[in-house]
């Protein structure tokens, strides 16, 4: 459960600040909704309470899984199968829209690492802005840090 104010993470829109709990008349029935306005695009989503954490609604990470995060980032020894483009696309975007930071760093790494061998596809390009996005935000939060110190930590360990 979350309070008004309370910060969480929202699967492949980010981080988000909790700031009303509503109730709705939906279907001739009662829901509670959150309220939660995304903090990178500004956009408000209502999220209904009792399917929250089936949706995927989270806490943001600690700083021990921050850390965790960094060690996805910098493990180079990844395979790359040469599927198409739109397949990896499809298995990025799955893994974005999971809410596992973990994942969505897994595709920012892989799709870093691919672009020092070619140039990204349009849609790869979005998915990896995407993900330096979610990574960004959540780990300033996780850690306390300014979004431009995260994204300096990020180019150190991706190197």
């Amino acid at each position: 459960m979350f309070n008004i104010g309370d910060v969480a993470v929202y699967p492949a829109h980010g981080v988000g600040v909790i700031e009303a709990v509503e109730n709705k008349v939906i279907g001739g029935e009662e829901k509670t909704f959150y309220v939660m306005r995304i903090l990178e695009t500004n956009m408000t989503v209502l999220i209904p309470r009792d399917n929250a954490h089936r949706i995927g609604l989270r806490n943001v990470i600690s700083r021990e899984e921050a850390s965790r995060v960094y060690e996805i980032l910098s493990r180079k020894e990844v395979s790359f199968n040469h599927q198409t483009w739109n397949r990896r696309y499809r298995e990025y975007m799955e893994k974005i829209k999971s809410g596992s930071i973990f994942e969505v760093a897994e595709v920012y790494r892989d799709l870093y690492l691919v672009s020092q061998h070619k140039p990204l596809s349009y849609g790869e390009r979005k998915l990896f802005d995407t993900a330096r996005c979610l990574l960004i935000k959540e780990l300033s939060l996780a850690e306390n840090l300014k979004e431009e110190e995260v994204e300096e930590k990020i180019r150190e360990v991706l190197g």
